[in-house]
């Protein structure tokens, strides 16, 4: 989608957020909010406006934008660049393009200086990410665990983790996507909460 279309789609999505408090989810540049996201609604819609900004910036570039490969995640103000580009001089400045927007609170740039991968390869990444999520959608050990709480991408087979969860999830995911096959790293841009409190009856 343009960016222009989505930017437009992030506007409506502000303008009736207060009427869709009673909404199970919500869904804008094909991500959905779902009622158990821990960012709540007003953290996912700043995510948004930092993600669609950062690609702005990042396509106003035109080196960067059309002879390199940049893939920007942002979660809860979490700021992940990955992908390829030629030198370390615009590794340094895809970071600078995307600094200082408004709710971010750190940049994880983890960008590789290498010829852009072909089409085979950022093939090989989409799969291993379907895969990750879907062995955390088979996740038993965890009663009650939302999946979608963990955000999932690979870039050069390494697997990046994000989202708001407990040291007990971090164990959990962390397994699950290292013993998937073809996955040769993952990395943790976790940020940890404490568990929620069980109700009486659980608890006893």
């Amino acid at each position: 989608m343009p960016i222009r279309f989505r930017t437009i789609a992030l506007m409506l999505l502000i303008a009736v957020a207060p009427l869709l408090g009673g909404c199970a989810a919500v869904v804008v540049g094909g991500a959905a909010l779902g009622a158990h996201d821990r960012r709540g609604m007003s953290g996912y819609v700043d995510d948004k406006r930092i993600y669609l900004g950062a690609y702005d910036s990042i396509n106003k570039d035109k080196e960067l934008a059309l002879k390199n490969s940049v893939i920007i995640v942002v979660y809860d103000g979490v700021m992940l660049l990955v992908g390829e580009v030629r030198t370390e001089e615009l590794k340094q400045r895809a970071e600078k393009l995307v600094s200082g927007f408004e709710g971010t609170r750190k940049i994880v740039n983890d960008l590789e200086i290498a010829e852009p991968e072909g089409f085979w390869s950022r093939r090989t990444d989409n799969a291993l990410t379907a895969r990750v999520k879907t062995g955390l959608l088979d996740l038993t050990s965890l009663p009650g665990f939302d999946p979608t709480r963990v955000n999932v991408t690979t870039a050069h087979r390494v697997v990046y983790l994000m989202g708001k969860v407990t040291p007990e999830e971090d164990e959990a995911v962390t397994t699950i996507a290292r013993d998937t096959d073809g996955v040769e790293k993952v990395v943790k841009v976790f940020e940890y909460i404490e568990a929620e409190p069980k109700p009486a009856a659980e608890a006893k």
